[in-house]
C-alpha cells in the first residue's frame, strides 16, 4: 500500500526527501511529486506549499492520480496548551478549522467547514482521526524515545513530550497572545497550523485514514515569528522522526 506523505515548506520537506530512496518525480501544477520508499516502505513525498487549498490540492492527487491509500502530514505548528513548550509535539486526534463559520456580532462563530447553520446544519464539528488508526500509531510510538532538545535548540533539556489532541486549522499564521489563549479556551487545542483541516477533510471525502503530526516550532505569541525563525528547521526533524517510526502501521 502506498502511503501520502504531505509537507508544507521546505524545512519540514527536507528532512524525508533525504531518506527517500529510488526516487523518481513528476510536477504538477506547482507541486512536486516524489514517488520511491522511505524505510522500506512506498510512499509518494510531495510539498504543498502552505495554506488549505494547496493542502487540499495535492491531498487530492494523492488520492485520485497516485493511488495512495493514506495519508499522512509531517510538520511545525504553532503551540496552544501553555504546559507544552517548543520541540513538543500534538498528533491529531482531532482537527478543527478555526476560519470557517459565520460572521455574526462582529465576531466569527466556528462551524464545520462546508457547512452553515442556516442551510445545511450538523452537530458535527471538526474531523477525527480513524479510531483504529489512532490505536495503532499510540501502540507504535508508545516505547519510542525522542532525543534531548536543549535550550540552544529551543527546547527544555528533556526529551520533546508527545501529546494527543486537538488541533486547529487556519489560514493565518497565528502571532498574538490573546488569540491563542482564547482560542486553548475555547477549543481545548494543543496547536494550530495551516494545512491539516483541509488534509482531513478531503481524506474523509474519499473515505481514507489521515494522520497529522505537528512539532512545535513556537508557542503563537508575540514572539511566534522569532521562534519559528530559529527553530523550525531543527524541530520539522522531530516530527519527521515521529512519522518515520509511524509508517508501517499507517
Amino acid at each position: 500500500m502506498t502511503v501520502g506523505l504531505i509537507c508544507a515548506i521546505p524545512e519540514e520537506l527536507t528532512h524525508l526527501r533525504a531518506n527517500l530512496d529510488g526516487v523518481a518525480t513528476v510536477t504538477v501544477g506547482h507541486a512536486e511529486f516524489a514517488t520511491g520508499t522511505l524505510d522500506g516502505h512506498d510512499v509518494v513525498l510531495v510539498g504543498s506549499g502552505m495554506g488549505k487549498v494547496n493542502a487540499a490540492l495535492v491531498t487530492t492527487l494523492l488520492i485520485d492520480r497516485f493511488d495512495c491509500r493514506s495519508i499522512a502530514f509531517s510538520g511545525i505548528a504553532g503551540g496552544l496548551d501553555p504546559a507544552l513548550s517548543v520541540g513538543d509535539v500534538v498528533i491529531a486526534d482531532r482537527i478543527v478549522q478555526c476560519d470557517a463559520g459565520m460572521i455574526h456580532d462582529e465576531r466569527l462563530e466556528v462551524y464545520q467547514a462546508g457547512h452553515v447553520r442556516f442551510f445545511n446544519p450538523t452537530d458535527r464539528l471538526g474531523h477525527s482521526v480513524d479510531a483504529s488508526l489512532a490505536a495503532r500509531v499510540r501502540d507504535r510510538l508508545a516505547d519510542f524515545e525522542l532525543p534531548v532538545l536543549d535550550r540552544a535548540a529551543g527546547g527544555q533539556d528533556r526529551p520533546p513530550h508527545v501529546v494527543y489532541g486537538t488541533i486547529l486549522t487556519g489560514d493565518q499564521y497565528l502571532h498574538c497572545e490573546p488569540t491563542r489563549t482564547r482560542l486553548h479556551a475555547e477549543f481545548a487545542a494543543a496547536a494550530i497550523e495551516m494545512e491539516g483541516g483541509a488534509v482531513a477533510q478531503v481524506c474523509e471525502s474519499f473515505g481514507l485514514p489521515w494522520l497529522v503530526i505537528r512539532a512545535l516550532s513556537d508557542l503563537a505569541g508575540r514572539d511566534a515569528h522569532l521562534d519559528f525563525a530559529a527553530f523550525g528547521h531543527g524541530v520539522a526533524a522531530i516530527s519527521a522522526a515521529l512519522l518515520r517510526r509511524a509508517l508501517p502501521v499507517l
